[in-house]
C-alpha cells in the first residue's frame, strides 16, 4: 500500500524541516555559489552567475577580480535567467522499495529528503519540479514556486509503488532532452544498474551545463551487511536467489560497496558533480543539514 502524504509530513517531521528553512536562511548563499545564478532568494545584476570553473570551460570567461579576492577560479556567464529551476529527480525502481530493519525504505527516505529541499526552495522563492523514473519517466510535475508545490508533490510521490528494473542511465538521457533551460537536478537513486553508462548519463547532463547533486542512497544493510550465519538473498528487481555464507562474504562486500561508491565519488568530483553518499540509518533532516554546511564550507 503506498504510503500517506501525512507520514511524510509528520508533525515532528514539519519541525524538522521548519527548523533546516531557519538555517538555511544563513548558509544557502554559499551552498548555491558556483551552482547557478543566484542565492535562493535571488537578485538583479547584470550578470546572471559565478560558477566554479570546470575543464572544458574558456579561460577567457574566468573573473579575475574574484580570483584575487578567493585564490580560486570562477566563470562570470552573462544570461537572462537569474532564478534556479530545480528538479527532483526520484528512482522509483523496485529496488528503491528495500529496507531491513529500518523505518523507511530507500524511496520513502529520497521523498522525505526530496520534501525537505522542495520546502527550501518554495520558500525561498525559487521554482520546483519533480520527474520520477524507473524503468522509464513515470511521473513528472512542472517547477512551481508557489506554496502549494510542496502538497502537490508528496500527493504524486504517496502513490507511487516501487517498480520494474532500473534503467537510471536511459532516463536521465530522457530527462536531460527535456529540459530547455539549465537547471538544478537533485538525483535521487540507489545506482544499482551498469555504472559506466550512469557516469556517461551524468557527464551528459554537465556537458549541457546543468548542475548536479547526486543523492547515493543505499539501505543501511546493504553498507554495514548485518547477516549472519547461512542467508538467501533476493535481488528485488530480477528476483534471483542466492544462498551466501554472510561471515565468509561480509569483508568482500562491504570492500565492494566502498569500491563502488569511490568510483561514483572520484567520478562526480572531476566533473563538478556533488556527490552525497547516504543510507537509510542517517536522519534524512541531519543527512541534509550536514551536506548544506559542508557545501558552504567548499564555496
Amino acid at each position: 500500500m503506498p504510503r500517506a502524504v501525512e507520514e511524510y509530513l509528520k508533525p515532528d517531521v514539519v519541525q524538522q524541516i521548519a527548523r533546516l528553512d531557519l538555517r538555511a536562511k544563513f548558509i544557502v548563499k554559499g551552498f548555491l555559489q558556483g551552482l547557478h545564478a543566484s542565492p535562493f532568494h535571488g537578485f538583479s545584476v547584470e550578470f546572471s552567475e559565478h560558477r566554479r570553473y570546470a575543464p572544458g570551460d574558456d579561460p577567457k570567461d574566468i573573473d579575475w577580480l574574484i580570483y584575487a579576492k578567493t585564490d580560486k577560479h570562477y566563470i562570470k556567464k552573462y544570461e537572462a535567467e537569474t532564478n534556479i529551476t530545480g528538479y527532483l529527480v526520484i528512482d522509483a525502481s523496485a529496488s528503491m522499495g528495500y529496507t531491513y530493519r529500518q523505518q523507511l525504505t530507500k524511496l520513502d527516505y529520497s521523498i522525505s529528503l526530496a520534501a525537505a529541499l522542495c520546502w527550501l526552495m518554495v520558500h525561498q522563492q525559487d521554482p520546483c519540479g519533480l520527474m520520477v523514473f524507473g524503468e522509464k519517466l513515470q511521473a513528472s510535475l512542472p517547477a512551481r514556486s508557489r506554496r502549494s508545490q510542496i502538497s502537490e508533490l508528496l500527493s504524486l510521490l504517496a502513490k507511487l509503488k516501487p517498480t520494474g528494473n532500473s534503467e537510471i542511465a536511459a532516463s536521465l538521457v530522457q530527462i536531460g532532452a527535456m529540459l530547455r533551460h539549465r537547471s538544478l537536478l537533485m538525483v535521487f537513486s540507489d545506482l544499482l544498474a551498469e555504472p559506466a553508462a550512469i557516469r556517461d548519463a551524468l557527464l551528459r547532463l554537465r556537458h549541457r551545463s546543468h548542475d548536479i547533486i547526486l543523492f547515493h542512497v543505499l539501505d543501511e544493510a546493504e553498507v554495514r551487511f548485518p547477516f549472519e550465519g547461512m542467508v538467501e538473498l533476493t535481488e528485488p528487481e530480477s528476483g534471483q536467489r542466492m544462498v551466501v555464507d554472510a561471515d565468509a562474504a561480509r569483508q568482500g562486500y562491504v570492500s565492494g560497496v566502498e569500491q563502488f561508491r569511490a568510483e561514483y565519488r572520484e567520478t562526480c568530483q572531476q566533473a563538478g558533480i556533488d556527490y552525497v553518499p547516504l543510507d537509510t540509518s542517517m536522519p534524512f533532516d541531519t543527512a541534509l543539514m550536514e551536506y548544506l554546511v559542508s557545501r558552504q564550507q567548499r564555496a
